[in-house]
C-alpha cells in the first residue's frame, strides 16, 4: 500500500511494516492503517488477506477479488520457474494431481496431534512444543477425533486410491520438511510411484535463486497446485484455503479435502474390513468434500476460501434474492467466532515457521460448513480440465 506522494528527496522510502488484527473491518483500516500510511508514506501489511473482515459490502468484496485474483501477481522469475515446473509435469502426464502436504515437525508439534511414533515422537514434538509458552495442554485423541489433525501421507494416499485414483496417476507433492522424512513418505510413494516435487523436476541450479527464501519456494508450489487438474490437501491451512478459493473463482476447478472427522475412525479400523468396504465408506464420507460447485452453503466459511460474492449464482427468484442476506448472516457468525487472540495450526503459513506465544483455538469442525453433496463424480470427470 503506497501513498503517491510518498517520495522523499526523489527516493521511495523503505516500507513500514505493520501487523493488523484478524478480521479487521473497513473502519479498522481507516483508524489503524490510514494514519500510518499518511505518516510513513509506504506501508507493508503482513498476514494481509485472511485478516480482512468477512463482513464487507458486496462492492468491497468484489474489489477484494479483483485485487486477489487479478492485480496481485508473482514476480517474473517466480512465474517463469512455476510455469516451467507445470510444463514438466504436463510432459510427464497430460493430467496430474497436486497434493499440498502439511506434515512439518513444528506444525505437528503446534497442533498437539499424535501419529503413533511412540516415545521418540512424543519427545521430538514435545521439545518443539516448548517454544510456545501459552499453548493449552494437548489432547491428541480429542484433536484426531474431532478431525483437527492433518492426515498422514499414507492416509491421504489411501483416501485417493479409495476415490478411484490409480497407481499410474502422476502426483505432484508440495511440502516442506516432512516429519520422519523418507520413512514417512514411503507408503505414499508406494501407492503413487509417479511421485514428483519441485526438487525432482528442477535442478539445484535452477532452484538456487529461490532456495534461500521459504516463501518463494512456497510460491512455486502454489503455482503448480493452482494449475493442477485436481488439487488435494491433507489439511485446511491458509494456503489450501486460498487455493480452494482461487480455483472456485476461476471456474470451480476441483479441490478435494478430507472429511477428517469421519475418516478418523475409518483409518483406525481399516485392518478390520476389506478394501472394497473401506473404499466404499471413504466415498460415502467424502460426499460434500469433493469440490462440487454447490457443496458449500452460500456465505459459509472464510471469504478467501469461498469468494461467493464474486461468483455468479445460477439460482434465481427468492433463493437468489436472499443470497446476500445469507452471506451477511454467515459472515457475522464466522466473524463473531474468531478474534485476534485465536490461533490454531491452520493459521501457520506454509513455508514459514510457526509464530511464538499464541494460544491455539477450537475452530468449527469441518463438517459444520458442508452440506450433503452430490454423488462422488467419475474419475474421468475429476481429471478433466
Amino acid at each position: 500500500m503506497k501513498n503517491p506522494s510518498g517520495k522523499t528527496n526523489g527516493k521511495t522510502p523503505s516500507p513500514y511494516k505493520m501487523r493488523i488484527p484478524r478480521k479487521c473491518t473497513p473502519k479498522c483500516y481507516e483508524n489503524r492503517v490510514l494514519p500510518a500510511l499518511l505518516k510513513k508514506h509506504v506501508v507493508q501489511l503482513t498476514k494481509f488477506d485472511y485478516r480482512v473482515s468477512n463482513r464487507l459490502d458486496t462492492d468491497l468484496q468484489k474489489l477484494r477479488c479483483r485485487v486477489n485474483y487479478h492485480a496481485l501477481q508473482f514476480t517474473d522469475p517466480i512465474l517463469g520457474m512455476g510455469e516451467l515446473l507445470v510444463q514438466r509435469m504436463r510432459a510427464k502426464s497430460g493430467r496430474f494431481i497436486a497434493l499440498h502436504l502439511r506434515f512439518e515437525p513444528d506444525m505437528l508439534a503446534f497442533s498437539g496431534c499424535y501419529y503413533g511414533g511412540g516415545d521418540i515422537e512424543r519427545r521430538d514434538l514435545g521439545e518443539i512444543r516448548k517454544r510456545w509458552k501459552t499453548l493449552h495442554a494437548s489432547n491428541p485423541d480429542r484433536e484426531r477425533r474431532h478431525g483437527k489433525c492433518p492426515l498422514t501421507p499414507e492416509e491421504v494416499g489411501l483416501m485417493l486410491r479409495a476415490l478411484g485414483f490409480g497407481k499410474d496417476i502422476h502426483l505432484y507433492v508440495a511440502s516442506g520438511d516432512v516429519y520422519g522424512g523418507e520413512e514417512t513418505l514411503a507408503p505414499l510413494k508406494a501407492l503413487f510411484p509417479n511421485f514428483h516435487s519441485k526438487e525432482t523436476l528442477a535442478s539445484k541450479e535452477e532452484l538456487a535463486p529461490f532456495l534461500p527464501y521459504s516463501s518463494r519456494m512456497a510460491a512455486l508450489d502454489f503455482i503448480v497446485c493452482d494449475r493442477s487438474n485436481v488439487f488435494v490437501t491433507n489439511n485446511n491451512g491458509n494456503m489450501a484455503r486460498m487455493l480452494a478459493g482461487r480455483r472456485r473463482y476461476f471456474g470451480h476447478r476441483r479441490t478435494i479435502r478430507p472429511n477428517a472427522k469421519k475418516l478418523y475412525s475409518l483409518f483406525l479400523n481399516r485392518t478390520s474390513m476389506s478394501w472394497d468396504t473401506f473404499a466404499s465408506k471413504v466415498r460415502t464420507f467424502q460426499k460434500g468434500f469433493m469440490g462440487e460447485p454447490n457443496e458449500v452453503k452460500p456465505g459459509r466459511g472464510e471469504f478467501h476460501e469461498h469468494p461467493m460474492d464474486c461468483i455468479c449464482a445460477k439460482s434465481k427468484g427468492k433463493l437468489g434474492q436472499n443470497r446476500h442476506h445469507q452471506i451477511k448472516r454467515a459472515g457475522e457468525a464466522v466473524e463473531n467466532h474468531s478474534s485476534d487472540g485465536d490461533l490454531s495450526w491452520r493459521d501457520l503459513d506454509y513455508g514459514e515457521h510457526a509464530p511464538l506465544d499464541r494460544d491455539s483455538s477450537d475452530e468449527p469442525e469441518s463438517d459444520d460448513i458442508r452440506v450433503g453433496g452430490s454423488d462422488i463424480p467419475e474419475l474421468e470427470d475429476m481429471m478433466s480440465d
